[in-house]
């Protein structure tokens, strides 16, 4: 049955001479995974934690509202996680982490849609009111758009959908940079000033993105990635400072001055900086050891691995 259902929605992914979809805590041999059945249940963990909460009543006053914010950034969490996957993998020579895109992946597209059924539930499922409501309000026409990107990416995640598209499948999953922008931005709308979080998220995916921008043999170099942790700041430093000068009355350049200022506590854009220092500090031992080696030079000692696996997700890189 399972089979059937899943031949009528990717058709591709399930042609003759394929292999059967495998189930998420099992790896493409079918073996039992302990990494990917622990990564599932910390997928599920929070979508299971708010439905416990929200069975004790311990949501608030607006359950329905209360769940809409907390399932919207974990969206937002998982989105990035995604797409940090491959940097991740390739600086730590991890080749385990990159086959866990597709289930990031495809989890990060479950939330969004989940987001988006919590807000039809909060608007008593009224379907000319939402479809109203989306087109007219800016910060939902974003947020629906950012969603419709991220359905696009996860419905041509099979292998199947790989093969046929070939070359063009990589530049579609590309898209996943703007998408995550238009979440990032769809974040700010709707923080307004509670902004500690949407910096960081901000920052983060200038991360991502820069890294990605960084020349293939710089990927994995020391010293380069310690040097995207100042530039990390930066971007979201500015990127708070564009938005309280662009989008409310506030201070902006007080604001953009305390990022140097620690008598009150770290800003988000310095704990991004202090964020992105983490993986090139936990791949420095291998590095050294495979320098006194002398197999390979600083920065390719830990090369990235070649997907042992087809790269796939609704957040995948593509790069």
């Amino acid at each position: 049955m399972i089979q059937a259902i899943l031949r009528t929605a990717f058709p591709p992914a399930l042609s003759r001479g394929t292999r059967p979809f495998p189930w998420p805590w099992r790896d493409r041999a079918g073996r039992l995974s302990a990494l990917r059945a622990v990564v599932l249940a910390l997928l599920l963990a929070p979508a299971a934690w708010l439905l416990v909460t929200a069975l004790t009543e311990g949501l608030g006053p607006e359950p329905a509202k209360a769940a809409l914010r907390e399932i919207g950034l974990w969206t937002i969490r998982l989105l990035l996680v995604t797409l940090a996957v491959t940097p991740l993998g390739r600086i730590l020579a991890a080749p385990r982490i990159l086959a866990l895109r597709r289930m990031l992946g495809l989890g990060t597209l479950a939330y969004a849609l989940l987001h988006l059924l919590l807000y039809a539930a909060y608007q008593d499922f009224a379907l000319p009111r939402i479809a109203s409501e989306i087109a007219l309000r800016f910060y939902l026409t974003i947020g629906f758009v950012a969603l419709l990107g991220l359905a696009v990416l996860g419905w041509t995640s099979t292998d199947g959908w790989m093969r046929k598209l070939g070359r063009r499948w990589k530049r579609l999953h590309l898209l996943i940079f703007p998408v995550a922008a238009l979440g990032v931005f769809h974040f700010f709308l709707q923080s307004k000033s509670q902004l500690w979080e949407a910096v960081l998220a901000a920052g983060l995916l200038a991360w991502l993105i820069l890294w990605r921008l960084l020349p293939a043999e710089a990927r994995l170099h020391p010293v380069a990635l310690l040097l995207l942790a100042p530039a990390t700041g930066l971007a979201a430093a500015g990127v708070e400072y564009a938005w309280y000068a662009l989008a409310t009355n506030l201070p902006a350049g007080r604001i953009l001055a305390a990022n140097l200022d620690v008598a009150f506590g770290l800003r988000p854009a310095v704990w991004a900086a202090v964020a992105v220092v983490v993986p090139p500090l936990l791949a420095l031992p291998g590095w050294i050891r495979a320098r006194r080696a002398g197999r390979t030079a600083p920065g390719s000692a830990a090369p990235g691995p070649a997907p042992a696996h087809p790269p796939a997700a609704a957040g995948n890189p593509a790069r």
